[in-house]
């Protein structure tokens, strides 16, 4: 056989470089693909966390949004609820001053047709106990022994009107009463009140020439303690008179006797006209009150005040001392009478109509209803 059929008949021989890179490309690929997937995957979980985060906080948000609604809802709620309250107070007044104007309503009408059947007695003897009440009132409050005086005598001729023969007894313990203010002195309280205004405003207006200086008690000259100069005649009466005159310019006697009372300083001074002030305010306050005792000790420590730090040969001091001795007679708190009982009696006889005039009426409804 020839060479070249015999080498035909052979394999062909095989490349192992070629068959060796064609086995390494696809993990290649797979690698590329691995490293894109986990890229892919790495993007994703990336974004997967922002966006968590970012709930996260939507979240948050959310709940902060929320408390504030609750915070806000319940202070709505609580300020509804108390103008729920303050509008149910005020109506719970509203009906109560409805119920007590209701009640009002209806005792005027009760008064006004009770007054549809009084007769002219009747208004006459309502005038006199107002008037009875408006005396006890002035006598025992204000101690206005005049004004008392005054509604005492006009209810009395407001009964002598009336034709009621049972307000006898009343008129007769008025005509008691009466007389009784009449007996009692009464108290200028306005005037005793202005001149102690006026005491007060000269105080206000001494100076320092009104304290005590050197012509106080206790300070004399010796002239004016020796004896009366003699007129005598002869030589040694005449020098002798020379010796006492010449004494008198050159010598100066001070008892010892009697006590020196000490000179003011202005801050004293001001103290004095203020504590003077308080004094105769005092009394004001008593004349007002009717309080004698408050009355009388207030002017005498103000006479003993003016006495121990005010010149007596003052004028302003002398027209102030005998205006407080003279305040200080007057009486404030006279013995008041009792004149109540009038008054008593007025009711009781008020009491009495009334209760005969309901009589009556009863009377004589059961008479119409028996000749029905």
């Amino acid at each position: 056989m020839p060479v070249t059929e015999s080498n035909a008949q052979l394999p062909a021989p095989i490349k192992k470089h070629q068959q060796t890179r064609q086995k390494l490309w696809p993990l290649w690929i797979i690698t590329l693909l691995a490293l894109a997937l986990a890229v892919a995957l790495a993007l994703w979980s990336w974004q997967q966390w922002n966006n968590y985060q970012a709930l996260q906080q939507s979240i948050t948000s959310l709940e902060n949004d929320t408390e504030q609604l609750d915070r806000m809802y319940g202070q709505t709620g609580s300020e509804q609820s108390r103008r729920l309250q303050a509008l149910e107070d005020k109506l719970s007044e509203q009906r109560e001053l409805i119920a007590t104007q209701q009640r009002q309503i209806d005792h005027n009408a009760r008064e006004l047709l009770e007054a549809g059947n009084r007769t002219r007695t009747d208004w006459l003897l309502a005038e006199a106990e107002y008037l009875l009440r408006v005396a006890n009132q002035r006598l025992m409050i204000e101690k206005d022994i005049r004004g008392a005086l005054a509604a005492l005598e006009s209810g009395d001729e407001v009964l002598a009107e009336s034709d009621d023969i049972g307000v006898y007894p009343v008129r007769q313990q008025l005509a008691k009463e009466i007389l009784a203010l009449k007996g009692i002195v009464d108290v200028d309280r306005t005037g005793l009140y202005l001149k102690l205004e006026a005491a007060i405003d000269s105080i206000h207006q001494l100076t320092d020439s009104a304290l005590i200086h050197d012509r106080a008690p206790g300070f004399v000259s010796g002239g004016e303690n020796l004896e009366a100069d003699a007129s005598g005649q002869g030589l040694v009466a005449e020098g002798w008179h020379k010796v006492k005159q010449t004494l008198s310019q050159v010598v100066v006697v001070r008892r010892l006797d009697e006590p020196v009372k000490p000179l003011l300083s202005p801050e004293q001074s001001a103290y004095a006209r203020l504590n003077l002030q308080l004094m105769l305010e005092e009394a004001e306050l008593a004349v007002l009150r009717g309080h004698q005792q408050l009355y009388s000790r207030s002017l005498t420590k103000a006479s003993n005040a003016i006495n121990n730090w005010y010149d007596s040969s003052n004028t302003r001091i002398i027209a102030l001392s005998q205006t407080l001795e003279e305040l200080s007679q007057k009486n404030v708190d006279p013995e008041l009478p009792d004149i109540s009982r009038s008054l008593e009696l007025l009711k009781a006889r008020l009491a009495g109509r009334l209760d005969n005039g309901e009589a009556g009426k009863n009377g004589s409804n059961g008479e119409q209803g028996d000749a029905s």
